[in-house]
């Protein structure tokens, strides 16, 4: 979202992370698409929106389709990983994609794959244990702990002789950073970021449905990106459009003076606390629970 905020600061811009739900990449198909379905029914209520997007690859590839057949009146943009954009970067061909086991056995990268990186070995790794640690204790993690987080993926790709790592879940997204430290000179880190900042607000500026389904690479999503790390960057914060936790961000056309983050449900007590502290942090308002 801060990236979207970044590019278009006159667009009134809304998170809600479904914290209810969470984790969604350990759900079913099924599953995902009635738990996204109900949450931008919620969306729809609260707030019209112009454009959601599923800032979440398990919900893209997932739920995509179901939604905008649902939801005719509303246009959608996807998160899906960015195959497209690791094959142009990738020396040896061998190219891999950490996300959540959802976004892994889902055949929808397969085409992406054939339609992208056809000459490439794509190698999967989901991770539950990592998201679960980026989404609760990355708040208050030190350094060193985030970066023994993060060190078993890393050692996996490097020992399948990956020259490349997608980010294909957003809440590592908030991680880029430890990513490239751990990668070093001979990994490149890369996600779909720029690329759905890009559609996202190609789609809020285009009042003909026909131009929407022009734009982008493969089935109205844009998974091609442009961001690939060559170096150490400044942290993300956790609330940008490939937030911390998985949602949809909602546009609208005109801004208001800061982000607002709204979610479905608290853990506990401490939970709470984080996300108001999180919020006070990056100058976001905090809309506090989603109405039913």
């Amino acid at each position: 979202m801060t990236t979207l905020m970044q590019r278009s600061p006159e667009t009134s811009c809304i998170y809600v992370a479904d914290t209810a739900n969470f984790p969604y990449g350990e759900k079913t198909h099924e599953e995902v698409v009635k738990c996204v379905s109900e949450l931008v029914e919620k969306i729809k209520l609260q707030f019209e929106p112009k454009v959601i997007v599923l800032a979440c690859n398990t919900m893209s590839v997932n739920a995509l389709d179901a939604l905008r057949s649902e939801f005719s009146d509303v246009k959608f943009v996807g998160t899906v990983p960015a195959i497209k954009l690791a094959a142009s970067v990738s020396k040896n061909r061998r190219i891999g994609l950490l996300a959540t086991h959802a976004t892994c056995e889902n055949p929808y990268n397969i085409e992406l794959k054939n339609k992208f990186a056809g000459d490439c070995t794509l190698v999967n790794r989901a991770d539950p244990d990592l998201i679960s640690f980026i989404e609760h204790n990355a708040f208050t993690a030190s350094r060193e702990e985030c970066l023994a987080a993060v060190k078993p993926a890393v050692d996996f790709f490097r020992a399948e002789n990956c020259d490349v790592i997608i980010l294909g879940c957003t809440h590592f997204l908030n991680f880029t950073d430890v990513f490239e430290e751990a990668c070093g000179a001979d990994i490149k880190v890369v996600d779909s970021v720029d690329g759905v900042v890009r559609h996202s607000l190609e789609v809020l500026n285009s009042d003909d449905d026909s131009k929407e389904k022009l734009v982008g690479d493969f089935k109205g999503v844009s998974p091609l990106g442009e961001r690939v790390a060559d170096k150490p960057t400044k942290r993300r914060e956790p609330t940008q459009l490939a937030g911390a936790v998985r949602g949809a961000t909602w546009l609208g056309s005109v801004g208001e003076t800061s982000p607002s983050l709204y979610i479905t449900g608290f853990r506990d007590i401490e939970e709470e606390n984080q996300y108001n502290v999180l919020c006070s942090r990056f100058g976001i308002k905090f809309g506090g629970l989603l109405k039913k």
